[in-house]
């Protein structure tokens, strides 16, 4: 019997996502992926998959699955209470669902986005080399609906090796940056980007791009006004709009933009800036 995951509840927004899709962006195509790709890689690997098997990555909780066949999960990134037929589970963990159980995730607690992985993967139908949903530029599977049925690929031949993983709490602190291509467009850029003050991340915030309230950065007197063509973005650049106020691209980011990039959120701490919820502070740092 081949096993798979029934959609009951899709909570509020849940999406199939492996690592990416590299390599596309001269064809206009981003590399999209986890969010939070250190948090998929440790659910796969609690269930001895590979680390880019596709998983699933949901939105402040509320998702409802049920196992069709026995299958293996594991749940990482935002936390939050979960249950297996009403029985209280946690993260980080090894968890078996027989045929008929169900999985449960309430409201996230810490963090943004859960990940669920199932041994096996999600077997949803590649798009470019990549099961990811890429919410900007509309490939990969659509977000979950309800009814929806979810194929589990074969089972790796190795076998989970631990049932819990120590996983150290985020101990938040700043985002370290290092100076971008037009950071000389403004006055005194990293200084007032790193200063002491914080920014607070606004509702208009997705997997495109987190958009920060705070502090403005003033353009220098022979950059006012100035049109920049438009250039190749990365994930984790800063860029700032007319408003001055900076916007940090997601994985779902354009893979061209025409605002000036003043810094550059280091690799190591995508994840970091993949969990952020409106409201939270956010400071920057030298790094």
């Amino acid at each position: 019997m081949t096993s798979a995951l029934e959609v009951v509840d899709p909570g509020l927004l849940t999406l199939v996502e492996d690592l990416g899709r590299p390599g596309w962006a001269h064809i206009g195509v981003g590399r999209s992926g986890a969010a939070d790709a250190g948090a998929l890689r440790l659910a796969n690997r609690l269930v001895a998959n590979d680390e880019g098997a596709a998983g699933l990555e949901v939105l402040l909780g509320g998702l409802r699955v049920r196992a069709r066949g026995a299958v293996t999960v594991a749940l990482t990134g935002g936390h939050g209470p979960a249950w297996v037929d009403g029985r209280p589970v946690g993260h980080e963990a090894v968890l078996e669902l027989r045929d008929g159980s169900e999985l449960r995730l309430g409201t996230v607690e810490l963090g943004l986005r859960t990940y669920v992985a199932v041994r096996g993967g999600i077997d949803a139908p590649p798009v470019l080399g990549s099961r990811s949903t890429d919410q900007l530029a509309g490939l990969g599977p659509a977000p979950l609906a309800a009814g929806d049925v979810l194929p589990v690929g074969p089972a790796p031949a190795d076998w989970p090796v631990v049932d819990v993983a120590p996983v150290r709490p985020d101990q938040g602190g700043a985002l370290p940056i290092v100076r971008g291509p037009h950071a000389d467009w403004f006055d005194d850029a990293l200084e007032r980007l790193c200063g002491p003050h914080e920014y607070r991340v606004t509702p208009a915030t997705n997997r495109v791009a987190v958009r920060l309230d705070g502090p403005t950065l003033g353009r220098t007197a022979q950059h006012e006004g100035r049109e920049l063509p438009s250039e190749g973005l990365v994930v984790g650049a800063v860029q700032v709009p007319p408003d001055g106020r900076p916007v940090v691209f997601g994985v779902d980011h354009p893979v061209t933009g025409g605002y000036p990039v003043v810094a550059v959120v280091r690799r190591h701490a995508l994840g970091r800036l993949g969990q952020l919820r409106p409201g939270d502070p956010v400071r920057f740092a030298p790094g």
